[in-house]
């Protein structure tokens, strides 16, 4: 965990931040988008970091990897987005080490989300780390690390009740709409965007509104289409968006446009309307808000909106933290063994050397020598003595890199780790 393997000693960090500190604006800043992110990979690999992923969403920016130093890594964010390394330093955390798996467990788990239990996050690092690995930029330490906080993540949500009701960004932005807007189900109500948080409100939107007068925009129009066939509803071309946006009652703005798509230059309007944006940087300007009628919500006001659902899940928080600890100590094992598995090795070959010269001498000096015999006694001996040796590198109160250290000294064995 500590050292990656080379010359130079790497630790793994991770840098990022999130609606913990860092409000929408200054999270768009950082916010990557598709290109962003492979350019930030291509990089890190020119610039020789052994091993990265890197996750963006509305709620947070994120780059988990090895480094000399965190710099190298806040450097890489700062360079392929719009922030600055001034605006990162007010908001930002870095975690190192044993801090930062602390760290991605409670992210993919959803005990680090906006709203609580909310899952979304662990398909980000999945596919952060399918992205990382087409471009040779994982390890076994990192593929290892992913998999045990997938595992995780599946559990609590199979074994726990945090992610129980229908309690998300999506969710909580049509429970909003259904407080504020009287007789929702025949007002217009237009989505545009429809990527995944977009599919999921215009779902919530349809299951709780039982609304018939929702129209999809999309700037690929074939992706709302899709949608629409799925639900029953209206598409239109991304070039009427100014003409349907005067018909609207509700629109819910879910793009990943990198700047507003919606101001108000483009609404003309004669009636009152609620406009949500949910996008990350946001889509809406904010002076819509000085046309009379409108009213603009984004989604941080909505992520605080509590209810009794999220009071419920806070009630599974211990039972989501013991899976964690369960998890993480067993892959935190297995780092440990595999730190000082080839020392163990080296320790093996060198007492079979000893071994081999003895029974190699015994048996010149000895007429009656049983040579088969003194094999299996030794061979056992020897695996009593390694066993010893891996059972006490294994216990927690030992220090590892110092315990390595001497028994390499003592034995005068050197291996390939170094």
């Amino acid at each position: 965990m500590e050292k990656n393997q080379g010359a130079k000693h790497h630790y793994f960090y991770s840098v990022g931040l999130s609606y913990k500190k860092a409000d929408a604006a200054i999270r768009g800043k950082f916010s990557l988008d598709a290109l962003a992110k492979t350019n930030l990979l291509q990089q890190a690999k020119n610039e020789g970091i052994p091993a990265l992923i890197v996750t963006s969403t509305c709620n947070r920016t994120e780059i988990y990897g090895y480094a000399e130093h965190p710099f190298q890594l806040i450097k890489l964010l700062c360079e392929n987005s719009q922030g600055t390394v001034e605006e990162f330093q007010k908001v930002a955390y870095v975690f190192k080490n044993q801090d930062a798996i602390n760290h991605i467990f409670r992210v993919g788990t959803g005990l680090d989300s906006q709203i609580l239990g909310d899952f979304e996050i662990i398909s980000q690092l999945k596919n952060g780390f399918i992205e990382s690995k087409a471009m040779n930029l994982t390890n076994a330490f990192m593929e290892r690390l992913i998999n045990s906080v997938i595992q995780a993540s599946k559990k609590i949500k199979n074994e726990t009740e945090i992610s129980s009701g229908a309690t998300s960004v999506s969710f909580a932005s049509v429970q909003y709409i259904i407080k504020n807007v009287p007789d929702i189900g025949n007002k217009n109500i237009l989505l545009f965007g429809t990527g995944k948080i977009g599919r999921n409100t215009c779902e919530n939107l349809v299951k709780h509104t039982k609304n018939e007068h929702i129209t999809l925009i999309n700037r690929t129009k074939d992706k709302a289409e899709k949608l629409a066939g799925k639900l029953n509803l209206i598409v239109k071309d991304h070039s009427e968006l100014h003409l349907e946006l005067q018909k609207a009652d509700v629109v819910v703005v879910a793009t990943g446009a990198q700047n507003p798509t919606v101001d108000k230059a483009i609404l003309n309007l004669k009636k009152p309307m609620l406009i949500l944006d949910l996008s990350i940087p946001k889509n809406v300007h904010e002076n819509v808000t000085e046309i009379e009628g409108v009213t603009l919500i984004h989604l941080d006001h909505l992520s605080q909106m509590t209810d009794e659902t999220l009071e419920n899940r806070k009630l599974h928080i211990p039972a989501a933290e013991a899976i964690i600890e369960v998890i993480k100590n067993e892959f935190l094992a297995w780092t440990k063994s595999r730190k000082f598995a080839p020392t163990i090795h080296a320790l093996k070959e060198k007492l079979n050397a000893i071994k081999e010269a003895e029974l190699n001498f015994q048996s010149k000096k000895i007429a009656d020598f049983n040579e088969e015999q003194a094999e299996i006694i030794s061979n056992r001996i020897i695996q009593k003595i390694t066993t010893h040796f891996a059972n006490h590198l294994k216990d927690e109160e030992t220090m590892v890199d110092e315990s390595i250290e001497w028994i390499e000294k003592v034995f005068q064995i050197e291996t390939n780790a170094k």
